[in-house]
């Protein structure tokens, strides 16, 4: 049933149709409803194009949001609207984008060759030699960059190692909020943790406010900073889904806060162990993870700052 965006009551239709030769997209041949609670218009972006749509998610505000999850997006059958389908696969397909040129641009390139051979070496015995070629063996092998199983495969293969982690890292973000939303909880959890039995809305909310992953399309015109860029990005979708998440369920921006850091706690740490598993590690497998990354960088900071470390 549609809602009225500017006070959330429910309303019976958002507009009236009187005539069929006029153009509803244009705002002809269409009355608006008015909300019997508040007296404005139950949704007065039935009226308007994309581009406003956009320019008002962007700015983050709650009537745009409930227009989208109730009025446009939702339906009763508790599935995913088509639209919505097609926007996580690409949502998807970008952030295999991000994360695989993260990780390769974290990655410290290989030494390079000298330039001139060394100088022979004088003749050894041949325990010596052994000895010397053993040693020379190990050194080479320690000074060289570890390789991760993952970078010797074919690029197909590392595609689909991306893909696979983008999934799951997106899957282990939705799955525990909708978990923990799909649970009654008694009294003292409930005030931390709502009620809200509708997976399919709560995933729909969290992919709306997803879209500036696809900021740094923008960018690919000329050279940016992509670790700076990516860990904006990242923080920018994370207040984004903090503020759906208030507006859909109307709990409040402390108990939003709280469920979608329990979404980021999940997926970093499923992206961090993934990455460890293939023998990304350190700050590498941190560049994976942007918001992990970004909270070690800036503890290690404060650690210099205070002097503990």
């Amino acid at each position: 049933m549609p809602i009225c965006i500017e006070c959330r009551y429910p309303v019976s239709n958002l507009y009236t149709t009187y005539s069929k030769a006029d153009d509803k997209a244009l705002g002809k041949g269409v009355r608006l409803t008015q909300c019997p609670r508040c007296k404005r218009f139950a949704d007065k972006y039935v009226e308007h194009d994309f581009v406003v749509l956009f320019i008002d998610l962007v700015l983050i505000k709650p009537q745009v949001y409930r227009h989208l999850l109730f009025n446009r997006l939702g339906r009763e059958d508790e599935r995913f609207d088509p639209s919505i389908i097609r926007l996580g696969i690409l949502l998807l397909l970008f952030d295999v984008y991000l994360t695989w040129a993260r990780i390769e641009k974290a990655t410290p390139s290989s030494p390079s060759l000298p330039l001139s051979p060394p100088p022979p070496l004088p003749p050894y015995s041949s325990g010596t030699s052994s000895a010397y070629n053993e040693s020379s063996r190990l050194t080479t092998s320690d000074a060289g960059l570890p390789t991760s199983s993952i970078a010797s495969q074919p690029i197909l293969i590392q595609y689909l190692f991306f893909l696979a982690l983008c999934t799951l890292e997106t899957a282990s973000f939705h799955l525990p909020i909708r978990t923990f939303l799909s649970i009654n909880f008694p009294r003292p959890l409930s005030a931390v943790i709502p009620h809200y039995p509708h997976p399919a809305l709560i995933s729909t909310a969290l992919l709306v406010s997803s879209f500036t992953k696809l900021f740094p399309l923008m960018l690919l015109v000329w050279n940016y900073d992509l670790p700076s860029s990516a860990s904006a990005v990242s923080w920018a979708v994370i207040i984004n889904n903090v503020a759906a998440l208030e507006i859909l369920l109307d709990c409040g921006y402390v108990r939003a806060a709280i469920l979608a850091a329990v979404g980021a706690v999940c997926r970093a740490a499923i992206g961090w162990g993934i990455l460890r598993a293939v023998g990304v590690g350190g700050g590498v497998a941190a560049a994976g993870v942007v918001e992990t990354g970004d909270l070690i960088e800036v503890w290690r900071t404060l650690v210099d700052t205070v002097g503990l470390g």
